[in-house]
């Protein structure tokens, strides 16, 4: 085979590698945004939920009916009634309770419609805490289910690894 032949076959190659892995990039920039949007959103809303003690409770609610939780929401979580207007109820109720509760997040991921958070939620400044993992499936900008799982953060471990 002579090398002009060689030469234009290894530039159909190459163009048509390119041409495949541009359109491979752009289904995963698409994923990748509705991604992390949705990993934005959530954040938002934990931080709203869990860490903004200068805005009023029922301010506080209100944003999180409006902006966050979907009029449709699913709660998985055992001890929670489900529904959004029983979740809102149970935040407004640890307002008056925990008023210097704080979270911190340890650790995030999301794939399609899907959120992950690890966190350290604490009571009170001095509190150990606990550590949870909260996944929420995402429709249109809003939280439409949860799942949740927790424990606390104890005082001795067997081991010497943290929670977090």
């Amino acid at each position: 085979m002579s090398t002009r032949k060689i030469s234009i076959k290894a530039l159909l190659f190459v163009v048509f590698t390119l041409s495949l892995v541009g359109e491979l990039n752009a289904k995963e920039s698409k994923g990748t945004t509705l991604e992390e949007s949705n990993l934005k959103k959530v954040l938002y809303c934990m931080d709203i939920l869990e860490n903004r003690p200068d805005l009023e409770p029922l301010h506080r609610i209100d944003i999180l009916r409006n902006e966050c939780y979907s009029e449709k929401f699913i709660e998985h979580a055992p001890n929670i009634e489900n529904g959004r207007d029983a979740l809102l109820s149970l935040f407004a109720s640890r307002y008056k309770k925990y008023p210097e509760l704080s979270m911190s997040v340890k650790r995030t991921a999301s794939e399609g419609d899907l959120v992950w958070l690890h966190l350290h939620v604490k009571h009170t400044p001095d509190s150990l805490g606990g550590a949870g993992i909260h996944i929420f499936r995402m429709k249109e900008g809003k939280i439409v289910e949860h799942w949740g799982v927790g424990q606390p953060v104890p005082k001795e471990s067997k081991n010497n690894n943290t929670m977090f």
